[in-house]
């Protein structure tokens, strides 16, 4: 059974690629991003309310009373994780800023694994899963470095968005954590994803009321009637990768399940810039950037089969 999570994870890592390209018709749509997240992180909400009354399982929601309350918080990692993309895209560039998104979640699963934090089993790190972890930072800087203009956007004193970077990866696994403890608690896949995304909707409302009081702009929905239908994929997407994750996380262990996402967010990226999906700008793909894509691989199957 554990290894069905195998594909399940890189699905779901996949699917991180078409929200990225769902969103970002969603924030073109409503002309800001925090809206458009907002948007995207209450219809994930909505859908997973309706599977568990479809499942049977919303009762699990009366079992929330007992809960400790940081179980029920994993949600406000995906406000962190938004509001710091969209802090250190401008300044470090897309292609860095991922990168160090992923170093950050692979450091932060290497630590919950070997230490056996917020209740993931301990794993003592094997020679191979260190090696795999090295192989997928290496693979991460291969393709960082193989993304054209990426040495330009490192230059400069910018070590504290970098490092809000590493932390905004970070949170991701951490989330997973939680959200695994909390079905712990409950016993409900579905009522337990529910309860993250509507935690990340209050998280998300907080951010949207700051930024519009700061000045930022003010959402524009005139622009939702003209949106292509799969711009609102992005909810579905995101439930799907959210659930996955905190359900893999005990089955295969954190590092495995992270690094198993991350390959298949970046085997579905490769054909997004390749080929222009979802309106996005077509990229050539450098043979450093696939290089790095396949030691990305490699790293993954070393951390999971040796």
């Amino acid at each position: 059974m554990d290894t069905l999570f195998i594909p399940l994870s890189l699905a779901a890592g996949g699917l991180l690629a078409v929200q990225a390209g769902a969103n970002a018709q969603l924030s073109k749509a409503t002309g800001s991003p925090f809206a458009a997240t907002t948007i995207q992180v209450v219809l994930a909400a909505l859908l997973l309310l309706i599977v568990a009354i479809a499942t049977g399982t919303a009762a699990a929601f009366g079992g929330l009373r007992a809960v400790p309350w940081w179980h029920a918080i994993g949600g406000v990692a995906t406000a962190l994780y938004v509001a710091s993309t969209i802090l250190v895209f401008p300044r470090l560039g897309a292609v860095v800023a991922v990168g160090l998104f992923i170093a950050g979640q692979m450091l932060a699963s290497l630590g919950l694994d070997s230490f056996g934090l917020l209740g993931v089993p301990q794993q003592a790190p094997k020679p191979a899963t260190l090696i795999g972890t090295a192989a997928v930072l290496v693979g991460v800087i291969a393709i960082v470095f193989g993304q054209k203009g990426a040495t330009k956007e490192l230059s400069g004193s910018k070590l504290g968005w970098m490092l809000l970077a590493l932390v905004a990866g970070a949170v991701l696994p951490v989330q997973g954590a939680i959200n695994g403890l909390l079905r712990q608690d409950l016993g409900a896949p579905f009522v337990v994803g529910t309860i993250s995304f509507a935690v990340a909707t209050l998280s998300m409302i907080v951010v949207l009321l700051l930024t519009l009081l700061t000045g930022g702009a003010k959402p524009q929905l005139g622009g939702l009637r003209t949106m292509p239908w799969w711009g609102w994929i992005g909810a579905v997407c995101g439930a799907t990768y959210v659930t996955t994750v905190f359900v893999a996380i005990p089955a295969i262990g954190t590092a495995a399940t992270v690094g198993l996402t991350v390959a298949g967010q970046q085997i579905v990226s490769l054909f997004v810039d390749r080929h222009g999906w979802f309106r996005l700008p077509q990229r050539e793909i450098s043979a450093l950037r696939f290089a790095g894509v396949v030691v990305l691989l490699l790293g993954v199957a070393a951390i999971k089969v040796f």
